[in-house]
């Protein structure tokens, strides 16, 4: 038995349409469920209440483009739900709980590390923006995050890509057949984070006996040889067999097993749009599993109608899988520009498509080479015209990249650069700086 805590936030006032997959009964059907179970009247399960955070826990992990501001009416909600988010991480890690279940939405796995506006039905990343407040709160040093979303967590990738700090794994239906069309296993970080990035896209089809079998043979020893303090399930439910946008053939005990597996200290809720046939089931099996509880009883009401992938079809698969995940090679391309600061930076062109709101952002990310830490990060990003800069110094940056990151910070300021505004997030000091031509700088 594990002390478990539960934080419920359904939105009620975000919504993408009455109609629309994501939206607010996703939770509601759950909630009814876990009452008619009397789940919630178990010893070890404790409710907390939601909690909003800050613009300064927001800022510490994401920039808002072109301004924080900018986003001040329709960001309420996400705020709420990245901020239930910190405090049930703030609970375990003071030992009030053991573990815990954020079930809150809007989700926040597509939001990166730069955000316009809404995309993936995302504006924050919720998991993003815990890992940073538990390391600059807590002193956490090493977090994995894993996303079982169908879905590729591209948003937590991009967030991560070059920490080594954060091991980020992803299981996913295979990006040529799904939203976002990313997640290969190629993608395996920057320069100084390296192998810490893991993805794992699977075929359409793949079932329970699929998913067990990669967590135990490839997950779990990847999540061992890591040892980190904390890990937490960015627990999509969208992989379900009812699930309406994706293909793959998980039933509610098969994500009981998953929990089982992983052992999250949190798993927070990301998609799953199976509302009825799904939902109330799987976030039931979850809830057990979390808490010590027998999850083998719960049956959703329909039927596998979908032809599921055998394990013996799948083995060749992910072991060929893994031979070219093995095999990539790093191959960076140097662009130092001549106002960038001594050293090798490594260009990385990067897009960003906002299917909820029909535009593209282009993104020009640049990182300082380091050996001894995760290397200064410096992203031009774009949307129409207008331009916006991120400088991040980061967490427990050399003295070498912190002084890089001051020095990027006052060029791009200067009369001839041409950006309207930029961020500096100076995540070594925990401070964040943004700064406009016209109303100039301002300090969370």
């Amino acid at each position: 038995m594990k002390r478990t805590g539960i934080l419920f936030f359904p939105a009620f006032d975000w919504s993408l349409g009455d109609s629309h997959p994501e939206r607010e009964e996703r939770l509601l059907y759950t909630q009814e469920q876990l009452f008619e179970e009397g789940i919630l009247d178990l010893p070890q399960i404790k409710q907390f209440s939601p909690r909003v955070a800050t613009m300064k826990d927001v800022l510490r992990t994401q920039a808002l483009f072109p301004n924080p501001g900018a986003h001040t009416e329709s960001l309420d909600p996400h705020l709420i739900s990245a901020g239930s988010s910190l405090l049930l991480g703030e609970a375990q890690v003071n030992g009030e709980i053991d573990n815990g279940f954020v079930m809150a939405r809007p989700p926040g796995h597509h939001s990166g590390a730069t955000v316009w506006g809404n995309r993936g039905f995302c504006s924050l990343n919720n998991e993003a923006i815990l890992v940073n407040y538990l390391r600059a709160r807590f002193g956490k040093k090493r977090i994995a995050i894993v996303d079982t979303d169908v879905h590729h967590g591209d948003g937590t990738q991009d967030i991560f890509y070059h920490d080594p700090n954060v091991l980020f794994i992803s299981l996913h239906q295979d990006g040529r057949t799904l939203y976002p069309g990313s997640g290969f296993v190629n993608e395996k970080g920057g320069p100084n984070a390296w192998d810490q990035t893991l993805n794992i896209p699977l075929p359409p089809g793949t079932g329970d006996e699929g998913y067990h079998y990669i967590l135990e043979n490839w997950v779990l020893p990847r999540l061992q040889a890591f040892a980190p303090e904390i890990i937490i399930n960015s627990a999509g439910q969208d992989n379900h067999f009812t699930d309406p946008l994706a293909s793959m053939n998980l039933t509610a005990r098969g994500y009981g097993r998953i929990t089982e597996l992983l052992q999250p200290d949190l798993a927070v809720l990301e998609g799953g749009y199976s509302i009825e046939g799904a939902l109330p089931y799987v976030n039931l099996a979850i809830l057990l599993a979390l808490a010590g509880e027998d999850y083998h009883h719960v049956r959703e009401p329909q039927k596998l109608k979908r032809t599921t992938l055998t394990l013996a079809a799948l083995k060749p698969y992910i072991q060929d899988l893994q031979k070219q995940q093995q095999t990539v090679k790093q191959s960076f391309t140097i662009q130092n520009k001549p106002y960038f600061p001594k050293g090798n930076w490594i260009s990385i062109p990067h897009s960003v498509y906002y299917d909820t709101e029909g535009f593209q952002e282009t993104r020009h990310d640049y990182v300082r080479e380091c050996s001894n830490c995760a290397g200064t990060v410096y992203i031009e990003s774009r949307r129409y015209t207008e331009k916006s800069i991120l400088v991040r110094i980061p967490f427990e940056a050399c003295p070498i990249c912190e002084q890089a990151g001051y020095d990027l910070w006052d060029h791009l300021q200067k009369p001839n650069e041409g950006f309207a505004n930029g961020m500096l997030q100076n995540q070594l000091h925990d401070k964040q700086y943004l700064w406009n031509r016209k109303e100039g700088l301002m300090e969370f």
